[in-house]
């Protein structure tokens, strides 16, 4: 029946919408809306009235006390009707502000009788528009969104400034893509431990497992043989292909440092250990080992044919910022379509009901470290290629600091189970933007430190603000 009469179906929705179209905004909505503005008024006409009334009769009623205590109880009680009168204010106006928000939402509900909610784009965006404008809160607003907010106004000072005090332009296609490419290694190491700070944890050997696997890449990839020893002995790789040795310092870096990430999640998992203790005890190991194996020497450049090989410049275009955005594709496609990233947040949300539920939350754990050892070697290799080598057991000092704090500062909260890889993408550049711009404007090291701490601080304390209103 429905293929027999679809013409006419069609004619009689068509006519429908164009009978809303011409009606339904024009001689109910616009009413309702106006009626809406009104009933606000009204109810801070009301508002101001009852406080008047109450403040009048608050002060008749104390001048004829002369007790302190009496009075202090009156004042108690006319401080509880007043908020009480402020919490009818309130009712009154969100009463006014949902039957505006009924009627706007009573048009799409008629459409969707009519298509069968097949909604066009911008129907669709202005109903994301009103529910955004409905929900709208300027507290939440600021606790999500007030860090960045005040690091746009850093950035925006500094853009400011840089033409001025050091006759540079900061917002250049070429400092944009310098700081794409700086950041790139550092979104592997942020990703890794983005999945940590997910179950509540966090990992401190993340700058002692770059300069391990730096210095091993470097050693595959030498150019040349090696100026250096690991325990007195002399590697030379030369006989091997250059590609063959590019591929053998990949799986150096991420063997070695997936080795030590899972022996940190072991215990972490197997002996309910705080990771802050476990990656603590794995970043001495590693420095200690790497130092004392090496003698704490640099072991020099790779070849120098392997940089363009593996992240070339397309018309100057920094194709290790593709490597980058590979890692992210994948590691949201763990994290939002895979059964281990869904048991990634339940375990960090809450390990106990996981766990009821069936979950391995050792097991969610120790691949949680795994994971994160993979993105670590990637990382280290892609540093190590960038920089042309030079590797030492002491480079990437620090860089853990900086991995954890994009995380935070995107928005993984260090309670668990709330984390989105957007935030963690936006954290990593905001911080290599803010290093490089400060960098660029002669800011002291030391001094930048002090900068990342208080973003860091602040960071934290709007995500606990945010943890403190959920619960």
């Amino acid at each position: 029946m429905e293929a027999q009469h679809k013409d006419e179906v069609a004619r009689l929705i068509a006519d429908a919408e164009s009978y809303l179209k011409a009606h339904f905004d024009q001689d109910y909505f616009q009413a309702v809306a106006a009626s809406c503005v009104q009933e606000k008024a009204l109810a801070q006409e009301k508002y101001q009235a009852a406080v008047e009334k109450l403040n009048k009769t608050h002060q008749e009623t104390v001048s004829k006390l002369t007790d302190a205590q009496e009075i202090k109880d009156e004042k108690y009680v006319h401080k509880n009707r007043l908020f009480d009168a402020k919490m009818q204010l309130a009712k009154d106006l969100q009463d006014a502000k949902d039957r505006r928000h009924a009627a706007f939402d009573h048009q799409y509900h008629l459409i969707d009788l009519l298509r069968m909610s097949k909604f066009t784009f911008g129907e669709t965006a202005a109903q994301r528009w009103e529910n955004y404008r409905y929900n709208f809160n300027i507290r939440n607003f600021l606790l999500r969104n007030g860090l960045y907010l005040a690091i746009a106004v850093v950035f925006i000072a500094m853009c400011i400034l840089a033409p001025t005090v050091k006759k540079v332009d900061l917002l250049t296609p070429n400092n944009i893509l310098n700081i794409l490419q700086q950041a790139s290694p550092r979104m592997f190491l942020a990703l890794g431990v983005a999945g940590l700070i997910m179950l509540a944890g966090t990992d401190l050997s993340i700058g002692r497992m770059m300069g391990m696997g730096i210095t091993a890449a470097t050693i595959v990839m030498h150019k040349g043989i090696n100026t250096g020893g690991v325990f007195g002995h002399i590697f030379d790789f030369t006989g091997m292909p250059v590609p063959a040795r590019v591929i053998l310092a990949l799986v150096v870096c991420v063997v070695l440092c997936t080795i030590f990430s899972t022996i940190a999640g072991f215990f972490t998992a197997k002996f309910k250990m705080h990771p802050f203790i476990s990656t603590m005890s794995t970043m001495l190991i590693i420095f200690g080992l790497a130092t004392y194996s090496t003698k704490g020497v640099s072991f020099g450049g790779i070849e120098s044919d392997i940089q363009g090989m593996i992240m070339p410049k397309v018309g100057g275009f920094p194709t290790i910022i593709l490597w980058a955005l590979a890692a992210v594709v994948i590691v949201w496609f763990i994290w939002n379509k895979t059964t281990f990233g869904k048991n990634l947040y339940a375990v960090g949300g809450n390990p106990e009901a996981a766990s009821v539920s069936g979950i391995s939350v050792f097991w969610v754990t120790v691949g949680a470290f795994i994971m994160a050892g993979i993105l670590y070697g990637f990382g280290a290799w892609l540093e190590c290629i960038r920089m042309s080598g030079s590797g030492s057991a002491s480079y990437g000092q620090g860089w853990e600091m900086d991995a954890i704090a994009a995380c935070v500062v995107g928005g993984v909260s260090f309670t668990g189970g709330i984390g989105k890889i957007s935030g963690v993408v936006t954290g990593v550049f905001i911080f290599t933007a803010l290093t490089y711009s400060l960098t660029t404007l002669g800011i002291d090291a030391n001094l930048q430190f002090v900068i990342s701490g208080i973003i860091i601080l602040v960071a934290v304390m709007l995500d606990c603000l945010k943890y403190v209103q959920k619960k």
